[in-house]
């Protein structure tokens, strides 16, 4: 049987990048798949009909999640069309990268509203129905900068390191109630993002890596599956690194 089977998921960022990996293997896995996207509904609709034709579920929402009556509303449309759910991952996420003494308050702020606040909305949308199910797992994205900070990022690490104290937080509240809450710390994963990067500085990057190589998507999104599956059911206010070794 595979790992997600019949499961109910939702993934907030889900059309690109890391979310649409994770989308990808949820559905590979069994799980009816509902994620959320921001503005481009031509190709979110059309990721959700090629995934829709393996037989699963799947549902594009357009929504953002760090609004938090729209986070709640995206929350009650997957439970009013499917009865439940059973795995959240907090993926949207924001970068306005800029050294500190010219980083704006405007970028300080959106970066901390769509990579914490829309953590809390979501968290908060899905706990009346976990409660009642006394079962769910909350997976949250933070980043290995969350951890170890990064210059020009000030306001990036900030949001991703109080993801991780969220995270444990939710789990010591939860936890009686069988609802599990874990962060995951990716490191340098190679999307359509960093393909526009120049190579030179890619491949700089990639040597400092004790594997070698940047991560992909799917190596992100195995260890969503991990934590959402059954087979973590003894784990919870932990942090997973998937960083090929670079924060040790």
């Amino acid at each position: 049987m595979a790992l997600l089977q019949d499961k109910v998921a939702l993934i907030t960022g889900g059309s690109r990048g890391i979310g649409r990996g994770i989308v990808e293997r949820f559905v590979q896995e069994g799980a009816d798949v509902a994620f959320t996207y921001m503005s481009n509904a031509e190709k979110a609709n059309a990721l959700a009909a090629e995934l829709a034709s393996s037989g699963r579920k799947v549902m594009a929402i357009q929504s953002d999640a760090a609004d938090f009556n729209a986070a709640q509303k995206a929350v009650d449309d997957v439970v009013a069309a499917w009865g439940r759910l059973d795995v959240l991952v907090n993926n949207a996420g924001i970068t306005k990268d800029q050294l500190l003494m010219r980083m704006s308050e405007a970028d300080f702020d959106a970066v901390m509203s769509t990579n914490m606040k829309s953590v809390f909305n979501m968290t908060k949308a899905v706990l009346r129905t976990m409660l009642k199910q006394r079962s769910g797992s909350i997976i949250n994205m933070s980043s290995i900068v969350g951890v170890q900070g990064n210059a020009g990022q000030a306001n990036y690490s900030a949001s991703k390191a109080a993801i991780l104290g969220f995270t444990k937080s939710v789990a010591k509240e939860l936890g009686s109630r069988n609802i599990r809450s874990n962060a995951i710390a990716p490191g340098f994963i190679e999307t359509e993002m960093t393909a526009a990067l120049d190579q030179k500085v890619v491949e700089g990057w990639r040597e400092g890596i004790p594997l070698k190589r940047g991560g992909s998507p799917t190596d992100v999104a195995n260890a969503c599956v991990f934590l959402g599956s059954d087979m973590s059911s003894y784990i919870t206010g932990q942090t997973l690194s998937v960083c090929g070794g670079l924060l040790m």
